[in-house]
Parts: C-alpha cells; structure tokens; sequence
C-alpha cells in the first residue's frame, strides 16, 4: 500500500515538473483556501513574536483600530471578495516611523505601519493600498507562488504531512517579498475595481504611488518599493482602469485622515 502511495505522488511529481515551463501551472494552486488561512495564522504568529514587530495594542488605541477597521469594511462590504467571509481579514498596526509598508499574509493577515500612515497624505491612498495587500491575498497570490515555486516537493511535503517548518519558512519569506509584475498588476486592478464600488477616490492608490516615483531618487526610498517593484507604468494603468469603468470622482476625506493622525503614537 505504502508503496503504490509512493508511485501515484511521484507520478503526481512527475505532472507538476513536466508542466512547470507552461502557462497550466501558474493557473494551478495545490492548496486549498483553508491552508491559506492555517499559513497566514503561522506567518503572522511568528512575525508579531519576533522583536521587528512592535504591535499596538487595540485595547490602548480603540480610536486608530476602529479607524483603520473603518476602511476594510468598505472594501469587504462591496461583497466583490469570494473570501470575504472565509479570511479573518484581521489587522495589526505595527509601531515603526522608520519603515513604509504594509503586507498582508495569505489567509488575510493585515499589517500596517506607523510609517506608511504618516507617509500618506489621505484616505483614499490608505484604502488603496490596503485593497492592494488586500487582493493579494484574495486572489492567494502568495500560495499560488508557492506551488509554482515548490510545487513538486510541497506536494510531497502535504501528501505525508512533513516538513511543516520548511513550508512556514517559505510562506513567511513569501509574506513579505515582491510579487511578480502580473500579480501585482492584479493587485493593482482590485484595488481600482473595489474602491470603485465605494465612495473613496478609486485611485488611491495611484495617488501614493505617484508620490513614490517623485521621491524613488531620495537616500529614504519607501520600504513599499523593495516588496513591491515598480513596472513603470502602474500609475497609469490604475488610472486607465479607472477611466475605462466611468471615471467616477469619489473623495479622498483627506481631512479626516489628518485629524486620525492625531491618534498615532508618539516617536
């Protein structure tokens, strides 16, 4: 028995390697939803254990935490999220001026740092850029790298339950580092199409950007732009897809998120 296990995983293998150089298996994700959020708990336990992570405590800061939740629900309540309801979606604001980030797991792990949010000058781009960390997880980006990566072994790996520390250590690392350009592409067209559908400017997030590329040649370049390389054109593509759906003016509350700013932590 043990042994025709064995020969149906290595003809399983043997699909996956003769397939890896075709467009199949970048449409072919071996893990189901549930791992993604098993993963995305593992990677998010670690990450807030380890000592970069400084995380501010909900229960000391209601007002920034409603704020902030605030904002996912109005992309979550577009009802555009297949796993809106299968994801905790839950956020932790980490407490780091120095750093301009954000990321979010696979299974829905939000992270956002004090210095993306004192980066930003509005709403709008906050909400974009969340819809981006947002849909990299909805569409499972991280999981679907990981099976066109390391499907032969993760498969193996799944299939008689080992190595379950190898497959954290590389969902951690993917958690945090760039996608591929049509991945961020897609990220990139979620968030324009779910901001569409509230009452923020949709292009929020092109608005941050832009403001990237203007400042890319300064010695403090935004941590945003080491996990997520800019193809050049994003502004403009996010701008186009928000013309090509109607062009509809939405607001930036910009005024809102000042007087939200007040809430952040001291240096």
């Amino acid at each position: 028995m043990k042994k025709s296990v064995y020969l149906i995983a290595s003809l399983i293998v043997s699909t996956f390697t003769i397939s890896s150089c075709s467009s199949w298996l970048g449409k072919v994700n071996i893990f189901p939803v549930e791992q993604d959020v098993a993963l995305g708990k593992q990677v998010a336990q670690s990450f807030e254990q380890g000592s970069a992570a400084v995380v501010l405590d909900s229960t000391q800061n209601p007002t920034l935490y409603k704020y902030i939740y605030g904002v996912r629900d109005s992309i979550l309540n577009t009802n555009l999220l297949v796993h809106k309801n299968d994801f905790p979606w839950r956020i932790r604001v980490i407490h780091n001026d120095t750093i301009q980030n954000a990321f979010c797991t696979p299974g829905g792990y939000i992270y956002v740092y004090t210095g993306l949010m004192r980066y930003l000058e509005s709403e709008d781009q906050l909400a974009g850029v969340m819809g981006h960390e947002m849909a990299h997880a909805e569409k499972r980006h991280s999981t679907d790298a990981m099976t066109r990566e390391f499907g032969a072994n993760l498969l193996l790996e799944l299939i008689f339950g080992t190595n379950k520390a190898q497959l954290l250590q590389i969902a951690t690392g993917l958690a945090q580092l760039s996608f591929g350009r049509d991945a961020e592409t897609e990220a990139d067209n979620c968030s324009v199409d779910w901001l569409y559908q509230t009452s923020y400017n949709a292009a929020g997030a092109a608005g941050f950007f832009e403001k990237m590329q203007k400042e890319k040649n300064k010695v403090n370049i935004p941590e945003f732009l080491s996990t997520h390389p800019d193809p050049g054109n994003r502004v403009a593509n996010m701008k186009k897809r928000w013309s090509e759906k109607g062009g509809k003016m939405g607001q930036t509350y910009t005024d809102r998120y000042k007087k939200m700013m007040a809430f952040l932590p001291k240096s």
